[in-house]
């Protein structure tokens, strides 16, 4: 499982569902907190709320770990697993921008200088376009026909 480190939050969050799925601990994520324990709910209603309340604990411990420690430190404390998640991505967002600039930046000030060939160049230039796909802020299509050199 990779460490969140404020990069490609989309990614990260394929992974944390991905394996909470397989661990069956994803009821927290997928599901709003069900409504409290009373002397009146039925068994079936206390099953499911002790299942959340598991699944709540396991998600917040299994994300706080695979989060790094400077992104922790600024998330508000919360006590669902959700709520956690949507945390990490309004902070996510704002590192995201910044890179979407410098990538930008990057692709237009990019020249060819003669210290590689130009195949290589094309690659270097094309490989940033994936990066760009990953941040999932803008789009940029795929050349409709292959580029040969």
């Amino acid at each position: 499982m990779p460490i969140f480190i404020g990069l490609y939050f989309f990614d990260w969050n394929e992974q944390v569902q991905f394996h909470l799925d397989v661990l069956d601990l994803d009821l927290a994520i997928l599901e709003e907190k069900p409504a409290t324990i009373t002397n009146a709910s039925s068994i079936e209603e206390i099953t499911h709320y002790k299942a959340w309340e598991r699944s709540n604990k396991l998600n917040l411990m299994f994300m706080r770990m695979t989060v790094v420690d400077n992104i922790k430190t600024t998330i508000p404390k919360t006590r669902n697993a959700k709520e956690f998640m949507e945390l990490v991505e309004e902070r996510s967002q704002i590192v995201d921008k910044s890179l979407v600039g410098t990538l930008m930046s990057t692709l237009t000030t990019i020249k060819f200088d003669g210290s590689c060939t130009m195949h290589e160049h094309v690659i270097e230039m094309t490989n940033i376009t994936p990066r760009f796909k990953t941040l999932s802020l803008i789009h940029i299509s795929e050349p409709t026909r292959p580029l040969y050199i």
